[in-house]
């Protein structure tokens, strides 16, 4: 199976490397400057659960790029559109595309860009980083992979791929159900995100106010039943668990969109909570929550492009 990955940074490195180390054959198209670390050092994955360094094969958007059997995609959805142009030449017949990004509008723009019959539905878990060494380090326990067809079909390519990940550390899943696991973790992203960046406070600091568990109770909820009218159930099992979560003065629990914002970073607004917002109006929901979370972070963009934050 020859994997064609774009770029090498903290989850593409990592999932291509340990696919690589399961036995595919993978390239990494990458910029100069990370072409250049990688033909110097190999690709360096440090993690718990096993450390790898080889040599990897890589090409420039300037190079002739062959048809890959499977693109993987793990760049942030507001570089989406150049993505695609960069794997565009890539992508023959029976490529598969697998996005690793957060929400599911992306899964709607690859399949204008490509077909739905070449466009997997996919979804990571994993904490890492990658050092100005190029190094890329694992934080926890999370090194998920989970992903199918969007039609659910268990096809063959999905078993070749899950084959290539078994021998590694990587706990992967191939699912008939993706497109419902999807909507599960953009209910939780939606929720989660759009409470902690509007209070910008953690989910315990949110629940030790009067009202602050209700308050994402009530969203979670309105999330689900979005999920539910787009043709996938939340299961039971999620809910209960989320409910606990936000019900938790204690927690910790934080998300990545609100230390974008505190590192004065891009955000996923349109990509979760616009996208989000459109299902609501179109099913006739009351927006008026969604609209003050899409507005809430729109606005810091605003303040972000003009230099004021």
């Amino acid at each position: 199976m020859h994997v064609l990955v774009l770029g090498a940074g903290a989850l593409g490195g990592y999932y291509g490397g340990r696919l690589q180390q399961g036995g595919a054959d993978v390239t990494f198209l990458v910029r100069a400057k990370r072409r250049a670390q990688l033909a110097r050092d190999g690709l360096k994955i440090e993690s718990d659960h096993g450390n790898f360094q080889q040599p990897v094969k890589t090409v420039s958007a300037a190079d002739a790029v062959s048809h890959a059997d499977v693109v993987l995609l793990t760049c942030k959805a507001y570089d989406l559109p150049s993505a695609i142009e960069a794997i565009r030449s890539a992508v023959g017949p029976r490529t598969a595309v697998l996005p690793l990004l957060n929400g599911l509008s992306h899964v709607e723009t690859l399949n204008a860009a490509f077909g739905p019959s070449r466009v997997l539905g996919g979804m990571a878990k994993i904490q890492a980083t990658m050092t100005p060494e190029g190094v890329i380090k694992t934080f926890n326990d999370w090194r998920y992979v989970t992903f199918g067809e969007q039609s659910g079909e268990m096809t063959a390519r999905i078993d070749e791929l899950h084959r290539h990940f078994a021998p590694t550390p990587v706990i992967a899943k191939a699912v008939s159900n993706i497109m419902t696991v999807m909507w599960e973790k953009l209910v939780h992203l939606a929720t989660a995100a759009g409470v902690t960046c509007l209070m910008r406070a953690s989910i315990g600091e949110i629940a030790r106010t009067p009202h602050g568990s209700q308050i994402m109770i009530d969203l979670l909820e309105a999330n689900a039943r979005v999920a539910a009218l787009e043709g996938h159930q939340v299961s039971s099992p999620f809910m209960d668990e989320f409910r606990t979560l936000l019900a938790n003065p204690q927690s910790e629990y934080s998300t990545s969109m609100l230390r974008d914002i505190e590192r004065h970073g891009p955000i996923e607004a349109d990509h979760i909570h616009g996208f989000m917002l459109d299902k609501v109006r179109k099913h006739g929901l009351d927006d008026r929550v969604h609209l003050i979370v899409l507005t809430h972070v729109k606005a810091y963009e605003q303040r972000r492009v003009a230099g004021r934050l």
